[in-house]
């Protein structure tokens, strides 16, 4: 394997981790953020009120937040990959 190769490599599996570390804090808080607008859905059917809210709520502006986050970072993780693809292509 070539030294641009191994460089490759390095450098793309440093990025893979960083972008894959760095996504996981949004996705946690999205993935949680989800469960209790779930749970308030259900609160709401239960007390017979309409199945969702008719306006857009903080929990809804924050979880689009966390989810375009989480996507640039994957973003991220994605370019290691491949960076780490092509040093091994360049052998």
């Amino acid at each position: 394997m070539s030294l641009l190769g191994l460089g490759l490599v390095a450098v793309g599996l440093v990025v893979f981790v960083i972008g894959v570390r760095r996504m996981l804090v949004p996705w946690r808080r999205y993935r949680a953020l989800q469960e209790q607008d779930a749970n308030a859905a259900r609160y709401r059917a239960w007390r017979g009120g309409p199945p969702s809210p008719a306006e857009e709520t903080g929990a809804s502006v924050a979880m689009a937040m966390l989810r375009r986050r989480a996507q640039r970072e994957g973003l991220i993780a994605v370019a290691g990959g491949v960076l780490v693809f092509l040093g091994f292509l360049l052998r």
